[in-house]
């Protein structure tokens, strides 16, 4: 183990589902730079966020803490100032220089309310390269005056084959790229220094709009007919909470945003190559990110983490983006960590493990003690050998309080176990949904009214209520008895 902190390159794509790697056994996308970092660490199977939506998940695995526990659990929220982030424990406990390129999105971050950068606490990074998405909305997206200064336009263009997909920005002129030369510069300026240092950098892709460079589109366009169609079964969705219904018809309550009933298949199929062809250039720019930590000599001191806020329904029981939902490509997403010669390399854990265990992971590989306010359980020991790869967690816990506005009659207010085979889905007021993930991976069929599973809902539910009561706020701590 290093004697100084190690360096964290901290690499989290927006909207990212867990099937989009190849190492993750994805045949179509291209992804050799992300495969051969989990090469030389640890891939997890089963990583899960603790919201299927950008904030509140965001405000989790930065503070350590659920999201109701943050009370920072919807989108166009604002996080409280005295939440405290992993980095800014980074930087007061061990003397991290710490920057940021690309979205942050623990605040609102609409340019009706706010047009400037979102409203920032007290953080921790020194270095703040904002850009919450790339269209230029905002005279403080440090992306679009990085066009400008070029003398670039902004330029997304409708693709000629589906209003569902657009053409992007060049490869060399993309948000993408931007975010990762901001990190490559940040990576190469503090090589020589003797302090760590931890770079975020949050890709706002595969996020939607669908709008990848004309090149990485074009590889899978010969192979359309190829790619598998959405996972979808006519009628699954009768038995299934209204908000699904809904969604089936329209994203985001929007007429003709999406909505899977007016898509063609050849729509269905292009929309996943436009997503997967996102993912591929992320990965290009991975690949610069990890040269340049071994042409400086830093690739032994640093932590990589590849993950991602949570997943995209992708057509997926008929339903684009995301939602009050907790299927398996909403709530499930990569996370890969990497640190040749102290975290193991080459392995797979198949434990149940949550983003909210990331922070606490953090502060234990760089020798700090555990916040008080950390609801987190640390993954270094399974990362370094010292603890089995195969147990973490007995279940998952997942939350979705009103974080969207879209549904409003009534307000969705949802929560999630799962365990290693059952997943319920409380959405309260209104019903939910059972599935034995060992009979029914896919998810289709819904077992909530089923009284054969009736002791397996009782036994869920008794664990859901143990998770809700397990969110309550560890702070203020107790000073004494009484």
């Amino acid at each position: 183990m290093p004697t100084q902190a190690p360096n964290v390159l901290w690499i989290c794509t927006d909207q990212q589902r867990f099937d989009t790697l190849g190492c993750y056994g994805n045949p179509f996308v291209h992804t050799p730079n992300i495969d051969r970092l989990a090469e030389r660490g640890v891939l997890f199977e089963n990583s899960f966020s603790q919201s299927p939506v950008c904030t509140p998940s965001r405000a989790s695995f930065l503070t350590g803490r659920y999201p109701r526990t943050t009370r920072c659990r919807q989108n166009g929220q604002d996080i409280p100032k005295d939440e405290v982030f992993v980095t800014r424990l980074l930087k007061e406990g061990a003397g991290y220089i710490n920057g940021l390129s690309g979205k942050l999105h623990t605040s609102t971050c609409n340019p009706s309310v706010n047009k400037g950068t979102e409203r920032r606490i007290d953080d921790g990074y020194d270095e703040f390269h904002w850009s919450h998405h790339p269209r230029p909305e905002w005279p403080t997206n440090e992306y679009g005056n990085w066009l400008i200064e070029r003398g670039v336009k902004y330029d997304v263009r409708p693709s000629e084959r589906s209003k569902q997909v657009s053409i992007g920005m060049p490869v060399e002129y993309h948000q993408t790229t931007w975010c990762a030369e901001k990190a490559i510069n940040f990576i190469r300026a503090n090589a020589d220094y003797d302090y760590p240092w931890l770079f975020s950098v949050n890709i706002f892709d595969p996020h939607h709009p669908f709008d990848p460079p004309a090149e990485y589109l074009e590889r899978y366009l010969e192979r359309l007919d190829e790619i598998p169609l959405p996972n979808y079964v006519e009628g699954e969705l009768a038995n299934k909470p209204l908000f699904q219904q809904i969604d089936h018809g329209q994203s985001y309550n929007t007429p003709h945003l999406h909505a899977f009933t007016e898509m063609s298949e050849d729509e269905h199929r292009y929309v996943r190559a436009a997503y997967w062809a996102m993912i591929d250039l992320i990965d290009a720019q991975v690949g610069r990110m990890l040269d340049a930590l071994e042409e400086t000599g830093q690739l032994e001191n640093t932590i990589v983490i590849f993950m991602s806020d949570h997943g995209e329904m992708l057509g997926d029981h008929g339903i684009y983006l995301k939602g009050p939902y907790f299927y398996e490509p909403a709530i499930k997403v990569p996370l890969i960590v990497s640190m040749p010669g102290t975290v193991l390399q080459g392995q797979r854990s198949t434990a149940l493990v949550e983003l909210v265990d990331i922070a606490p992971t953090l502060l234990e590989a760089a020798g700090l003690p555990r916040y008080p306010g950390m609801q987190g359980r640390s993954l270094w020991p399974m990362l370094t050998g010292e603890a089995p790869l195969d147990q973490h967690r007995d279940d998952i816990y997942c939350e979705y309080y009103n974080a969207m506005p879209w549904h409003r009659d009534p307000t969705a207010q949802a929560t999630m176990v799962r365990t290693e085979r059952y997943k319920l889905v409380a959405v309260h007021g209104v019903g939910g949904e059972l599935y034995d993930l060992e009979r029914d991976p896919n998810e289709t069929h819904n077992q909530w009214d089923n009284p054969d599973y009736a002791p397996v809902k009782l036994e869920l539910f008794s664990r859901l209520c143990d998770r809700m009561a397990y969110t309550v706020d560890p702070l203020p701590e107790r000073r004494a008895a009484w």
